[in-house]
């Protein structure tokens, strides 16, 4: 495991703490830690325009790379993006320098937009697993419109990832992993690399990032990570088959970590196929079979109700002729009395006149 690994004492920095950036001159004050990565700490910063995400590290370098990696974000964004006026990323606000008044160092940082939400797993275990499928689409129109642009965001995993609401979109917020197609990956989390499963190499292509896609969503029901065994692929294949849901989508699942799409469109395709399954066939004779037994059933009560009528004793159904024909009766006689008012009525009046 690539992150998580690095610490350092310079960029360690307490609530509180004031930064002032050597060239552009902005404050920000440290609010809290909000997570750190292989090449420096993120931190909840308030700055003039309000809250924001800092990042601070000794790697000039990295700071360099992922600032250029948030300004392609930026320049990514597919329709739905354009419309809700986001990127696929946090927006980059500043970049500068800050000389550490204790030791006297200058220590790289950007300032980026802070994207308020729930992380992805913290948003799937409050508002169900039904989530689940929405998210996965969105995180493979997101990943297409990335690797479209050149780029394999490597380190993909749920921390990597916030669901912000009004409306409920799937951002990325820590794109220090992210590195341009056909280099070796930067960073990476065991659970989500392929490498570690023994099922592909850690060069930066669009099935690793899918790769990570299927074991989100494995790991969206067993929040619980587990460790490989001898048989990596096997022990995956038959994770896949002890849970409804997971059974569900296998198909999609598994073409995904054994590495067979190339695309996040075939993936994302798939998937919403998955998602919105047609009964099959056997379904749909159970169901005609259901259909015919109660028209069957309806019948054998039709059936039974004559008999029961026919089987009622003979003084019954007397009685109930009985009723009938005098209820008959009396109509035609009403009928008739109706009739001789209506001829009466004409004969006075033609006679009168």
């Amino acid at each position: 495991m690539m992150n998580n690994t690095w610490a350092n004492h310079t960029c360690k920095l307490a609530p509180g703490t004031i930064i002032t950036g050597k060239w552009h001159h902005q404050h920000y004050r440290i609010l809290k830690p909000l997570g750190q990565g292989a090449t420096g700490i993120v931190y909840l910063a308030e700055g003039k325009i309000g809250l924001t995400a800092l990042k601070v590290s000794e790697n000039s370098m990295s700071i360099t790379s992922e600032v250029n990696v948030l300004k392609h974000f930026s320049k990514v964004q597919g329709i739905t993006s354009k419309v809700q006026g986001t990127s696929l990323g946090p927006a980059l606000i500043d970049v500068d320098d800050w000389i550490n008044p204790i030791s006297g160092t200058q220590v790289p940082f950007y300032v980026m937009e802070y994207v308020k939400g729930k992380q992805y797993l913290d948003f799937i275990e409050a508002n169900g697993e039904e989530w689940i499928g929405v998210l996965t689409i969105q995180l493979l129109s997101n990943l297409q419109e990335l690797h479209q642009a050149g780029w394999v965001f490597g380190d993909l995993k749920p921390e990597n990832l916030i669901v912000s609401d009004r409306p409920v979109q799937l951002r990325f917020i820590d794109v220090g992993g992210t590195t341009l197609n056909g280099r070796s990956i930067k960073e990476f989390t065991d659970f989500f690399d392929r490498g570690y499963w023994g099922l592909g190499t850690r060069k930066a292509e669009p099935s690793y990032d899918l790769f990570a896609a299927a074991m989100i969503v494995l790991n969206s029901v067993y929040p619980k990570r587990f460790k490989k065994n001898e048989n990596g692929a096997q022990q995956l294949i038959e994770v896949l088959q002890s849970n409804p849901y997971l059974h569900k989508h296998s198909s999609v699942l598994k073409n995904a970590i054994m590495g067979k799409y190339k695309y996040a469109s075939e993936m994302k395709r798939d998937f919403l196929q998955s998602l919105y399954t047609i009964p099959s066939r056997r379904a749909s004779v159970v169901q005609k079979q259901s259909s015919g037994a109660k028209r069957q059933s309806a019948k054998k009560q039709s059936v039974s109700a004559i008999k029961q009528s026919a089987s009622q004793p003979k003084s019954t159904r007397v009685q109930v002729k009985r009723k009938k024909n005098k209820v008959s009766g009396w109509i035609e006689t009403l009928m008739i009395i109706a009739a001789l008012c209506i001829i009466y009525s004409f004969y006075v009046y033609h006679y009168l006149l």
